[in-house]
């Protein structure tokens, strides 16, 4: 934990004394995002699409608060059923191929061509090196309206395990992906990072999207379900529960803010886009209605039996997801962990499964 505050300190030193522009934090550029064009001076507080995410009501963390600036009515993110899409993740626009709309212009790099953040130390995006990127997702909600969509609403549909240590950004689309109602379906990419790099904070950035190439018989995506913590997790001590694991699919990760988290992770211990929290690496096929693990009813699936107040608000202000029924085995082991989880300073998960 000192580690992590040590370096909390030399990311504040560095904004200060640093000569040069120092870009900070990252988002995923393109042009049909949320905000795509909102600067430092759009709103009364730093609201830039990489701005981080801390502590926030639902109307300012939703969409990054971007609902009112929206992309062009044509500009769709396009997403290949059974393929691929590259796109840039930076600390800047100005960093991308979309340059000509930053307000700083032109800031890409010959020497860092595919840098997230040219000229700047890696803790900068919150990442000390390769190995220690944690992941970040692509989610997408069957509904055109982005005013009708709401946090349960969205399914994780791919995944990048090496997210963000690259501006190029690979992420595999499932080849099941049914298509878009006719006004497109509405996307988000969400990343957390480790704790290790940096202060407590959540990413999200919203864009329309539409799929492309479904099949005629495409299934539908199945309601998704809160991630459950259940992989290795060295850094508390802990070998990981596979039972314990939300298989099919699920919902994005909502993390320390004022309202309708669905995660209650404590300060030191994040919840991550990766095998903790059983996100695969790649497309996530097994998020359909067809997806046998999805639809076999002696897997329970359930969400957050009861908020554990470890956030960094009351936990009156915290909105915690309904309970589904779960076997007695499981709730009574489920229990168990919440109470020691209560019990123990925020960040300290040893010996709780």
């Amino acid at each position: 934990m000192a580690y992590s505050h040590s370096l909390v300190l030399l990311l504040a030193l560095l904004s200060i004394s640093l000569p040069v522009k120092v870009f900070a934090h990252i988002a995923l550029w393109h042009p049909s995002m949320y905000g795509f064009n909102v600067t430092q001076d759009t709103f009364p507080y730093d609201n830039r699409p990489v701005a981080p995410l801390i502590n926030l009501s639902f109307s300012k963390w939703w969409f990054h608060g971007h609902l009112e600036h929206p992309p062009h009515p044509e500009d769709r993110l396009q997403l290949p059923a059974g393929g691929s899409i590259s796109v840039e993740l930076a600390c800047d626009k100005g960093v991308t191929k979309y340059f000509a709309s930053n307000a700083g212009g032109d800031v890409r790099s010959t020497s860092q061509p595919n840098y997230p953040c040219p000229g700047s130390p890696t803790i900068q995006f919150h990442t000390l090196d390769e190995n220690d990127a944690r992941g970040c997702s692509l989610a997408i909600a069957q509904k055109s309206n982005v005013n009708e969509v709401q946090p349960e609403d969205f399914v994780v549909f791919s995944v990048n395990h090496k997210c963000v240590w690259t501006k190029d950004t690979q992420f595999d689309i499932p080849a099941d992906m049914p298509a878009c109602p006719p006004g497109g379906c509405t996307c988000a990419w969400f990343w957390i990072h480790g704790s290790d790099a940096g202060q407590q904070e959540m990413y999200m950035n919203g864009f329309q999207c539409d799929v492309t190439g479904s099949k005629i018989d495409a299934p539908a995506l199945a309601k998704p379900q809160v991630a459950r913590r259940c992989g290795a997790d060295p850094a508390n001590g802990i070998s990981g529960d596979p039972g314990n694991c939300t298989i099919g699919a699920k919902q994005p990760l909502y993390w320390y803010q004022a309202e309708r988290n669905n995660m209650f992770e404590g300060t030191f211990s994040p919840p991550l886009y990766n095998d903790l929290y059983n996100f695969k690496n790649g497309a996530q096929n097994d998020i359909f209605e067809t997806s046998a693990k999805a639809s076999d009813p002696s897997v329970a699936i359930a969400e957050t039996s009861s908020p554990i107040s470890v956030s960094p608000t009351s936990a009156s202000s915290l909105e915690a997801p309904a309970a589904t029924p779960v076997s007695t085995a499981r709730t009574r082991s489920r229990n168990r962990i919440a109470k020691k989880f209560r019990s123990r300073p925020r960040g300290d998960l040893k010996d709780l499964v």
